[in-house]
């Protein structure tokens, strides 16, 4: 039997990442505040309540096509067509066409009544204002009719979805100048440390720059969220307590560094205990076992570990998530792609591991991927050339190069 110790790689006492996931993912609600905003301001918000059509898109018939509008049955050979006037985008040919009769007609321009066939340009021949079709084309060719991307009633957009540039414009399509949103959450985030100094700060001895801070900076605005930087907290109970009462009592959610595990300076995981509920503090995974998730009051807390990459890991894997769904957003499981190890990938079973890698697409579309190299947890170096992680499996011992793994691009969880 495994006793559960920070020393051992099984420990029966830590929650799988399955497990962790679904746990975190239960406790965070989607925000019940919402804002009506403009669309220039919508960019990556969620909808809070589905978008329906108040009109057909597009409103009326329009050519897809340079050309010439017409009566498809007019389309005889040798027979030419009289040329009465032009249609432009914004600008359309007002009359009813008559038999014979044709207009020279741009793309996206309304198509007169009477006609019901568009002809493009290189398929005639004009004569001055008389035009032969030296290609007839079937009816109703290259004309764009209302309602055909969307009908008026059409569910446009659903709630939960977090909007892209291209759903702006479908908005906007459908005239809708505002979209109603969920609020971003707030997220007060600190790291602590004895040996953290400010970026352009002397450095003593036994000092690091606090790399953490920056690190959680960029991953709050990729996910979409209102940040708090309450800056760095010294390993002093008082002081540690302190800022995790002011942080919960100005966000939704406390995030912070260092401090996870049961050291006699971790103060973070004590003082959850004593004056907050823990949900859970250790995960079978490496690198980021030590993470503390629980709440102050109302606010949720995420204790990180201290180690940038095991930071950056339980963010992806585990607050990125809570977060979204906070946001709005309906929660997904991200992607895994197999891939052939080009590496030999060393391993101890007992955690899943997620080590940095390189994805390939090579010649004959399979996926491989490579390590970065030394897998420390405190080496920033490796998720920096990474794009991937390598998920080896919890049971499993190390894969020997051209073996198969599981590979999830930094895009589905960061």
């Amino acid at each position: 039997m495994h006793t559960a110790t920070c020393d051992t790689e099984f420990d029966a006492l830590a929650l799988t990442e399955k497990q962790a996931r679904e746990r975190v993912l239960a406790a965070c609600k989607p925000s019940p505040e919402n804002e009506l905003i403009g669309l220039t301001k919508a960019l990556g918000r969620v909808l809070a309540k589905d978008v329906k059509a108040v009109a057909d898109v597009p409103p009326h018939r329009n050519s897809a096509m340079d050309g010439y509008a017409l009566r498809a049955e007019d389309q005889q050979p040798g027979h030419p067509l009289e040329i009465v006037g032009r249609s432009f985008a914004g600008h359309p040919f007002t009359r009813e066409l008559g038999p014979g009769q044709c207009v020279q007609i741009m793309t996206g321009a309304g198509v007169p009544k009477g006609a019901d066939t568009v002809v493009q340009q290189e398929l005639t021949r004009r004569e001055g204002n008389l035009l032969f079709v030296e290609q007839a084309l079937k009816l109703g060719a290259n004309i764009r009719f209302p309602g055909e991307d969307i009908r008026r009633g059409d569910f446009v957009l659903r709630a939960g979805r977090a909007l892209s540039a291209a759903d702006l414009g479908l908005l906007a399509s459908v005239g809708l100048p505002k979209v109603l949103v969920h609020r971003l959450p707030r997220v007060a985030f600190f790291s602590t440390g004895d040996e953290l100094r400010g970026v352009g700060e002397p450095l003593g001895e036994g000092e690091i720059y606090d790399s953490n801070r920056y690190v959680l900076h960029g991953l709050l605005q990729s996910v979409g969220v209102e940040s708090i930087d309450m800056g760095r907290i010294p390993d002093q109970r008082e002081a540690v307590e302190e800022a995790m009462h002011t942080a919960a009592e100005q966000a939704d959610v406390v995030l912070t560094t260092g401090g996870a595990s049961v050291g006699e300076a971790d103060y973070v995981t004590r003082i959850l205990r004593e004056l907050g509920q823990a949900e859970f503090w250790k995960i079978a995974i490496k690198p980021g076992k030590p993470l503390n998730f629980g709440r102050i009051g109302k606010t949720l807390f995420f204790g990180l570990p201290g180690n940038p990459v095991s930071a950056m890991a339980t963010f992806g894997l585990f607050v990125a998530p809570g977060l979204r769904k906070i946001r709005g957003e309906n929660p997904r499981p991200y992607r895994v792609f197999r891939a052939i190890t080009r590496d030999e990938l060393k391993k101890r079973p007992g955690r899943t591991d997620f080590q940095r890698g390189i994805l390939h697409v090579e010649a004959d579309g399979t996926l491989s991927v490579t390590t970065t190299g030394m897998q420390g947890s405190h080496m920033l170096t490796s998720m920096s050339r990474a794009d991937c992680f390598i998920r080896l499996p919890r049971e499993s011992g190390s894969v020997p190069a051209g073996g198969q793994v599981d590979v999830i691009p930094f895009s589905e969880i960061f």
